[in-house]
């Protein structure tokens, strides 16, 4: 076949996959959806190497490198990212950063305001997801084994003693797998026992809810903006296991609140007045 037919034909094939992407919600959806997950997993072969070349293998020095590919992905799909508080990652040393999950698309936020010498906590499946695996193992990301408690928290314990010893921020997702409601699940505690063994401050980050562009259960997937507040930092020191609780309650209401006034959605105080 000739290379002019081929071309005739990709284009036809392009014209019909948009036709059908805007008479059909579903159709959209499937293919943006694809053309994240394509994204990620170019972006993530080409950066690879990049990272290898730069800075010679695993190392938190590599998110700089990451951070500012993945910035980019916003604009093929429309978002904008309006950031406020990025002066509250301004702390003297290390630091536990604990922010809201709602979808796959949480990396494109986290990367907009990620801050220097930060990795992430993420789980041990992920190491195993081909080149998009490669890339968050060169970024320093620490797999944690969900399934195992004892290695979840043998893990945690190293990670106490070297963010210490490197002068590194970890970034965790306190709610421990995604939630696209517009609310937040109940906060696993893992984090806050991190920070007080540290003695490190928590900062909460909070992104408004996704809902108003992305919702998978009624295959919606548009533009849209995304309001992001980094808060003042919760201090841990002088507390002992025993503040945990309080902690986590404490960071949640607070997180709760900023996501609901973000989202513009009336907080439960105001609901029930």
């Amino acid at each position: 076949m000739e290379p002019g037919w081929l071309l005739w034909g990709a284009a036809v094939l392009l014209l019909l996959l948009h036709v059908l992407a805007e008479l059909s919600p579903a159709v959209n959806f499937v293919l943006r959806i694809g053309f994240y997950y394509v994204l990620c997993i170019v972006g993530s072969a080409l950066t690879a190497p990049v990272c290898l070349l730069v800075n010679g293998g695993r190392t938190v020095k590599n998110m700089r490198i990451i951070k500012n590919v993945v910035k980019t992905f916003k604009y093929f799909f429309g978002l904008r990212f309006e950031v406020k508080g990025l002066e509250n990652f301004e702390v003297e040393g290390p630091a536990i950063i604990v922010s809201n999950h709602q979808s796959m698309l949480d990396m494109m936020g986290m990367m907009e305001i990620l801050p220097d010498n930060c990795v992430q906590v993420g789980k041990k499946e992920l190491m195993y997801a081909g080149s998009v695996g490669l890339i968050i193992y060169l970024g320093g990301v620490i797999f944690i084994n969900r399934k195992s408690t004892t290695s979840a928290k043998m893990v945690m314990a190293e990670v106490a003693k070297t963010m210490v010893a490197e002068n590194v921020k970890v970034w965790v997702y306190p709610e421990g797998t995604r939630n696209c409601t517009g609310d937040l699940l109940p906060f696993k505690k893992g984090a806050f026992h991190l920070a007080v063994q540290a003695q490190v401050p928590v900062i909460p980050v909070v992104y408004s809810s996704f809902t108003t562009f992305y919702n998978p259960k009624k295959n919606l997937f548009t533009s849209g903006k995304v309001k992001v507040e980094v808060l003042p930092p919760i201090e841990t020191k002088g507390l002992t296991s025993d503040d945990v609780s309080d902690l986590t309650d404490r960071c949640f209401r607070t997180m709760r609140e900023t996501l609901f006034r973000l989202s513009g959605r009336p907080s439960e105080v105001e609901d029930s007045s």
